[in-house]
């Protein structure tokens, strides 16, 4: 599964201690999330998707072979 947080984060103007405070989480999840290493959980995906003003699928993209 490929993301866009760091990207979105970013354009919202948050740093990686500020996205994980408002989703809940430790900066080290924010991070490892960004890097690809983590598969955050449904809950914690659509709060980053709605912080960040975008859809959970616009966040977190699935690869077709993923499916």
């Amino acid at each position: 599964m490929k993301n866009r947080v760091k990207e979105l984060r970013a354009r919202e103007g948050f740093n990686q201690t500020e996205l994980a405070k408002r989703a809940g989480i430790s900066r080290q999840t924010v991070s490892l999330i960004e890097r690809n290493n983590f598969m955050p959980s449904i809950l914690t995906a659509v709060r980053i998707a709605r912080i960040l003003k975008e859809n959970v699928e616009e966040v977190f993209i699935f690869e077709e072979e993923e499916l």
